[in-house]
């Protein structure tokens, strides 16, 4: 009988009316709940207790096209419970479908000339916050076409940090999937989050961090990371940090030194990465810091990490090592005046003898990632040939030390064991003749001595 259960059922019958009469009642009725759930705490209960179905009427509105009008309503109410419940309540939205409704709506309004601020903040909100409680929320934007508009947003409004911050997020979202990254690096992503990504500045410090995590797993996919690498971004990333490590007496940024230090943690997974971060004097560079901040216990991670990227990087020998690298020297019997052992000892100290071939099979990258997606995919009705269903096959099997004939001599002393039970008389010694019971109702059968 509470006034939001009365609007609730008003919007569930406006769904089945004509859009003639429905618009001006549709927009009155999603103007009172948006109030009433901004307003009244006790309205945000009923809409987000377990048994309400509040949130799938108000999905259901939204997938009605001709409903656009009261678009903005509804996803601010969505909005407003994410923000005040948590993300208690993302999950019932993923479950009841709203990731594909919401991505729908952004192509939607992104068809607009010029789409409508408000709108694409509110729907990028909503998309980051109930993106990770998704696994498919990138393919699902990949399948709806939806995958470049934030990623257009971004280049049109590069210094609107209200609708950029947003649009990030969700970027970060789809950038967990491989086939996305790989998608968004071929349109220009890595380049664009370079222009955001800079030097010590305290103004914009959490459009930073956001634009070096969504940066930081672009760079996963081999193919960003190495066209990060053709372009030079190892040298800036490592300038970067340098700045903000100066810069940040206080450790105030420590997330952000820790971003742009997992970027080159991802540049530094491909061959190409790791030489350019040699060429760059990036192991100088992470040893001098590291140094610096091991004083502080909430450093801790930048260590952590930079000993990483170090140790990743830092030149591999074989043993025994001829060179000043090693504090023993282990002298080989016969050394050969010629030949592959010849020409390691008659290496310099400082190169690297072990052949890298870690990536000389990144050519089908992208090729790989689809066909892993389609896998998983496929994962959900996929039957395991090799698992053994047969009970009767899984029962062990009981091998006799003994065989039959030689286990009959026993027989005399386990008579319950063998087939003829018969009930014997004690006096004679012999076994009792067959009374039928006279409470037995029917025919009953004697045997005789020849069946028995």
């Amino acid at each position: 009988n509470s006034r939001t259960v009365f609007l609730l059922s008003q919007l569930e019958k406006i769904n089945l009316d004509s859009v003639l009469r429905a618009s001006d009642n549709a927009r009155y009725v999603t103007s009172k709940i948006l109030h009433l759930v901004q307003s009244q705490e006790k309205t945000r209960k009923e809409m987000t207790s377990k048994g309400s179905t509040g949130i799938e009427v108000l999905l259901s509105t939204l997938e009605v096209k001709s409903f656009r009008f009261c678009s903005y309503g509804l996803i601010a109410v969505l909005h407003f419970i994410i923000m005040k419940c948590g993300g208690r309540r993302a999950n019932v939205i993923v479950t009841k479908g709203g990731t594909q409704i919401l991505l729908q709506l952004l192509l939607t309004a992104s068809k607009d000339s010029p789409p409508n601020e408000e709108l694409m903040v509110l729907l990028h909100t909503l998309l980051a916050k109930i993106g990770p409680k998704d696994k498919k929320i990138g393919m699902k934007a990949r399948i709806n076409g939806a995958l470049n508009i934030s990623l257009n947003l971004v280049k049109q409004n590069l210094h609107n940090l209200r609708l950029v911050l947003p649009c990030l997020q969700v970027l970060r979202v789809y950038s967990a999937n491989s086939v996305n990254a790989v998608s968004l690096g071929k349109n220009g992503v890595v380049e664009l989050l370079f222009k955001i990504v800079g030097p010590f500045s305290k103004k914009n410090t959490s459009l930073m961090k956001v634009a070096l995590d969504t940066l930081a797993a672009l760079l996963k996919s081999k193919t960003n990371a190495r066209r990060a690498v053709d372009r030079g971004y190892v040298q800036v990333l490592l300038t970067i940090y340098v700045d903000w490590h100066g810069h940040d007496s206080r450790h105030r940024y420590m997330l952000i030194r820790k971003g742009v230090l997992q970027c080159i943690k991802s540049i530094t997974n491909i061959k190409l990465g790791r030489k350019a971060f040699i060429d760059a004097n990036g192991m100088k560079i992470l040893y001098n810091t590291s140094q610096d901040c091991l004083a502080v216990r909430t450093l801790d991670p930048l260590v952590n990490t930079s000993s990483l990227i170090m140790r990743k990087c830092f030149p591999k020998n074989r043993l025994p090592l001829p060179t000043i690298k090693s504090a023993f020297h282990f002298q080989l019997p016969v050394i050969p005046a010629s030949g592959p052992v010849a020409q390691l000892y008659n290496l310099p100290p400082d190169v690297d003898d072990v052949v890298d071939e870690s990536d000389d099979n990144d050519d089908a990258e992208t090729e790989s990632e689809i066909e892993t997606e389609n896998d998983d995919d496929k994962d959900q009705h996929f039957k395991n040939d090799d698992i053994e269903t047969d009970i009767n096959k899984l029962k062990p099997r009981q091998e006799l030390g003994r065989s039959i004939e030689e286990l009959k001599m026993y027989e005399q002393f386990f008579p319950e064991l063998s087939e003829n039970f018969q009930e014997w008389d004690l006096v004679s010694k012999e076994p009792k003749p067959f009374v039928p019971d006279a409470n037995l109702s029917g025919p009953i059968v004697v045997p005789t001595a020849s069946e028995e």
